[in-house]
């Protein structure tokens, strides 16, 4: 059966924030003593179970980091929102408290380790104690990627702390160092986590940790390569040993999967139909997933908003960098329709883009199965007539993840939210091996073109690629070029893509100075009333600018490259321990 994951509740464990003298300095505590836990195996699942809850799990997850669509690109050149992101557009300050380094915010690392220093007082074998022990360190792998992504350098603790001790005086670790204190959790998660066939259906395995792996390696790995000699950059590395990790491990991965393995995506809609299922149970792709049922942990609220804009869109600049069918670009393309209609735009282009946005092609449904056999709603035009949290905001809605079930599109919904995908490890491995400038044929053969082939998409030749004059990146080759476009598409609005401009330093070239544009507005001139089309401006060739009229704008994104690739430091903690500096360009 496949992993899936419901709310799991500690039920028998309160962890309670007693103190807010500084981080990582409280024993948690819990509402039975220490003499009756800490006895067998199952007390060792139960603790563990809390450490679940680091994915999303509210009924109000959809509401803010949605998996396909919903804020999931945001911060991107993928995706906007209404509003004018202030992280790209250089308008955050400096916190004075909170943003992501107070005392509460490293809980569930004070957790894991209280764990970490206990779970030998279970008197089980160490066969019925390892699973635990590997989800654990999973965890804290999980939990520490997440601060060097958005902090860099960040302390190490691996014991939970009191008031004390020197740790929490200590200055901030190398980001490298921690990076390879996160592989040797890894490593032994690995080794200690059974395989998918003899794990529970609920709890990660050593494949999911293995890809985690891989994700983290790939990530510290282009970082340090591409901000190399920059205040970002680690001293002395250029990131080659993550990068060999990352090929390592996904390699493995993918040929001993334990089972995991791509889905076919037949037809017109089969790519659609992976990203809005209400059950992965038997979905070899997908790896881990959260299962939302409303008795349970009452569901989610992102159907309330898929047939509408829900007040973002996807951008031109993702829409143009679909290949047609042939597998070339746009540019002097004769397959190439223009941009004239939403049908126009997807005809004879990669068949992940016309599953990926709406369509007025008929086939594109709002709602089926309603009520008293009611007829099946198709998409017609974007939603400019409501209001403005659920506007489109560039024309082009999201259509991924969209399930169109009526009883989906109620109060709550049901669909299962995606944590890890093979594909995934097919991307990693391919792009970790283009970077160290040692991807073969035969390694696209059984990574890229294994996802191309599945959506009718010819294969890539790595030593036939048809120049493309927009290119990304020109001054990193062909291959890179196409090993990250497909990157883009595969994984198109499932919120890679922030990390992915931020770990290749790449922001300077995509994002400053960028305008964010939309749809031809003229196509629904004369089907939309005019008042509702008038908050939309449109540039000089007619395509949508939401923040043309924005004065904050009035040059692109204003992102700063010598400073918005991390977070500021709060204030107040630098005052706490004057060794923890500030990031750079925040002080």
């Amino acid at each position: 059966m496949q992993n899936r994951i419901y709310l799991l509740v500690l039920t028998a464990m309160i962890f309670l924030s007693a103190c807010k003298k500084d981080f990582l300095d409280r024993t948690p505590e819990t509402s039975i003593s220490e003499a009756e836990f800490w006895k067998t195996s199952n007390d060792l699942q139960l603790y563990v179970n809390n450490f679940y809850t680091a994915f999303p799990s509210t009924i109000g997850s959809f509401g803010t980091i949605g998996p396909y669509g919903l804020d999931a690109d945001d911060g991107s050149d993928n995706m906007i929102t209404m509003s004018v992101n202030g992280t790209m557009n250089g308008t955050r300050i400096v916190p004075s408290s909170g943003g992501g380094w107070a005392y509460g915010d490293w809980n569930t690392l004070r957790n894991i380790n209280y764990f970490m220093i206990n779970y030998n007082k279970v008197n089980a074998s160490w066969d019925n104690k390892k699973t635990y022990v590997g989800e654990a360190l999973f965890f804290r792998a999980w939990f520490y990627f997440s601060k060097i992504k958005q902090f860099g350098d960040v302390p190490w603790v691996n014991k939970p702390l009191d008031i004390t001790s020197g740790e929490l005086k200590a200055p901030r670790l190398s980001r490298a160092v921690i990076v390879d204190s996160i592989m040797n959790d890894l490593d032994k998660a690995v080794q200690y986590l059974p395989s998918k066939g003899a794990a529970q259906a609920s709890r990660v395995n050593k494949q999911i940790a293995q890809l985690l792996q891989a994700r983290i390696a790939l990530f510290e790995g282009t970082w340090e390569k591409y901000h190399a000699n920059t205040s970002f950059g680690v001293t002395g590395s250029d990131g080659s040993k993550f990068l060999q990790k990352a090929a390592s491990v996904s390699g493995d991965l993918i040929a001993n999967s334990g089972g995991y393995a791509l889905v076919a995506t037949p037809g017109t809609d089969g790519y659609w139909k992976l990203f809005n299922q209400t059950n992965y149970s038997a979905n070899t792709e997908v790896m881990l997933w959260r299962q939302y049922d409303l008795n349970t942990n009452g569901g989610h609220y992102w159907h309330r908003y898929t047939g509408s804009g829900a007040g973002r869109g996807l951008t031109k600049n993702l829409v143009d960098y679909y290949l047609c069918t042939d597998g070339k670009p746009i540019t002097g393309n004769a397959l190439y329709q223009g941009d004239a209609t939403l049908q126009n735009v997807v005809k004879n282009r990669d068949p992940r883009m016309v599953q990926t946005i709406y369509v007025n092609d008929g086939n594109h449904i709002l709602t089926n199965n309603r009520p008293n056999g009611a007829a099946t709603t198709l998409f017609e035009v974007p939603s400019f007539t409501a209001a403005n949290e659920t506007k489109p905001a560039t024309g082009y809605q999201v259509y991924k993840g969209h399930n169109p079930d009526f009883n989906q599109q109620q109060d709550r919904g049901t669909t299962g939210y995606i944590i890890f995908r093979f594909a995934e490890a097919l991307l990693i491995n391919a792009e970790a091996k283009a970077e160290l400038g040692t991807l073969t044929q035969t390694d696209v053969d059984i990574t890229i073109n294994k996802l191309r082939s599945r959506v009718g998409m010819p294969n890539l030749n790595i030593g036939a690629i048809t120049s493309d004059p927009k290119w990304e990146f020109p001054a990193l080759g062909p291959v890179i070029n196409e090993v990250r476009r497909e990157r883009r598409i595969e994984l198109a609005c499932e919120g890679y893509r922030r990390d992915d401009i931020y770990r290749w330093a790449a922001a300077d070239e995509l994002i400053v100075g960028w305008k964010p544009k939309g749809a031809m507005l003229s196509q629904w001139i004369g089907v939309v009333p005019a008042a509702n089309l008038s908050s939309y401006p449109v540039d000089e060739n007619g395509y949508i600018e939401l923040f043309k009229n924005q004065a904050s704008l009035s040059t692109g994104y204003k992102f700063n490259v010598l400073r918005d690739y991390l977070s500021p430091i709060p204030t107040d903690q630098m005052v706490i321990n004057p060794d923890i500096k500030q990031n750079p360009g925040w002080q």
